[in-house]
């Protein structure tokens, strides 16, 4: 689940630039991720280590955040909804505007997408902690350096590949000649209409996830919940395991995340108001 949130994110983050920069600055916040990863992965072994009573207060969080973010985007989406045309746009024309500074604009995206992909990645991180927290230390290691290498090549190789698919349904469509050419060309004009509408499929689904991962992290960590839902589960369904409580089930930590999601967001807003009074003239 938060492997997809961070594919659709980090996808995201780096349209926008010239064609021929998507790639290096791929790799730049590929780099930028390498190292978020060598200050987290050791960040966690320490704390399974010295404070292994940590590990699952730190799930919460994360997993409330989870929930919070997939809320946070879902209110941006509902509440200011020509907002992320109107930044496309601008966009756009910083590409073909030669008072833009590109070198700079390319920047400060790397930046942003290294400091998103830091956040997203503690949360792999302590989530595969939580998930291995009862194993011998040296198995610790061994699964968080490889998560994180997995995850870390998976994404931005994926990303790679989905920012360059416009640029190859563009290349097959402008394949010359007849016989395979033809069906080059129609592969190619049906890449160039499936890539937008991947784009925000895979936004849907990361948010989806958010909800289900995050409320299921959230429901399995306080016990009372998670009876309550499997006292539920067997009230309408029955007594008895099956795909069919296992579905009605996710779906009751999906709900919950929402729930969860909008009480943290509620007290988001409420704190930064509080913060954002200024103190009464004297």
């Amino acid at each position: 689940g938060v492997l997809g949130d961070d594919l659709a994110l980090n996808a995201q983050q780096v349209t926008g630039v010239n064609a021929d920069r998507e790639l290096p600055v791929v790799w730049a916040v590929a780099k930028g991720s390498t190292i978020n990863k060598v200050i987290l992965v050791p960040a966690a072994l320490l704390i399974s280590a010295f404070a292994p009573w940590a590990v699952l207060p730190l799930m919460m969080v994360g997993g409330l955040f989870l929930c919070f973010e997939g809320v946070e985007k879902l209110a941006h989406r509902f509440l200011h909804p020509g907002e992320d045309e109107a930044h496309e746009k601008q966009l756009k024309q910083a590409l073909v505007d030669p008072a833009v500074d590109l070198v700079a604009l390319e920047k400060d995206k790397i930046k942003g997408a290294v400091r998103t992909d830091f956040i997203l990645s503690a949360e792999i991180i302590v989530i595969t902690l939580g998930s291995v927290s009862a194993a011998p230390f040296t198995n610790q290691v061994l699964t968080l350096v490889a998560i994180a290498a997995i995850m870390t090549v998976g994404v931005y190789g994926l990303v790679a590949g989905i920012v360059k698919l416009d640029d190859l349904g563009a290349w097959l469509y402008r394949a010359p000649g007849g016989g395979f050419a033809a069906f080059k060309r129609a592969l190619g004009s049906g890449i160039l209409a499936f890539a937008p509408w991947f784009m925000k499929a895979l936004s849907v689904l990361g948010t989806a996830a958010m909800f289900l991962v995050g409320g299921g992290i959230v429901v399995h960590g306080v016990h009372a919940i998670a009876d309550t839902f499997g006292a539920w589960a067997t009230a309408i369904l029955g007594a008895g395991e099956g795909i069919g409580r296992t579905l009605l089930l996710t779906v009751f930590d999906g709900l919950f995340g929402v729930l969860a999601g909008i009480v943290v967001l509620a007290v988001v807003l409420a704190g930064k108001k509080v913060f954002a009074r200024k103190p009464a003239a004297a």
